[in-house]
């Protein structure tokens, strides 16, 4: 609940994304229910990997839970500087209140650090959809494997 509490309270808009795999808890494998305060819109959106929001250029609260997380947190808050962190891994067993949330919410989304977290990853995205295009380096090195393994 403190989740939900935290990005309401932060007013920033915000695309919280809930996947099957948060539904239950790996090491258990009990079943977590997730509840939404009363009024508030659940806007579930399916995202297939860390890059694709990086592709967007999307700014990221990081929240690492399990398995790769804490590694995928580092690589975009001290390597690519396109995050702020919610909770540390260290601390991966205590509660982050909603006014935590609300923070770092508020701080990522209208702020001056904030703003060049933004602007950061705008750019990154924006070098990658080029790499990625005809012509682009990744598209070149792609096409460059595939006639490798053919010949």
């Amino acid at each position: 609940m403190e989740l939900p509490m935290g990005l309401e309270e932060s007013k920033q808009k915000f695309i919280w994304v809930l996947r099957d795999a948060d539904r239950e808890d790996i090491s258990t494998g009990e079943a977590r229910r997730v509840e939404l305060p009363d009024g508030f819109e659940e806007m579930v959106i399916e995202v297939a990997r860390l890059s694709e929001s990086i592709t967007m250029g999307l700014p990221i609260a990081a929240w690492p839970m399990h398995a790769n997380q804490p590694k995928n947190g580092f690589l975009v808050t001290e390597i690519l500087k396109i995050d702020l962190t919610a909770r540390e891994w260290e601390n991966r067993e205590k509660l982050v209140s909603a006014s935590t949330i609300e923070n770092v919410a508020r701080k990522l989304m209208a702020s001056e650090e904030g703003d060049a977290i933004r602007k950061r990853a705008q750019e990154l995205g924006e070098v990658i959809r080029r790499s990625t295009e005809k012509g682009g380096a990744s598209q070149r090195e792609f096409d460059s494997f595939i006639a490798h393994i053919t010949r």
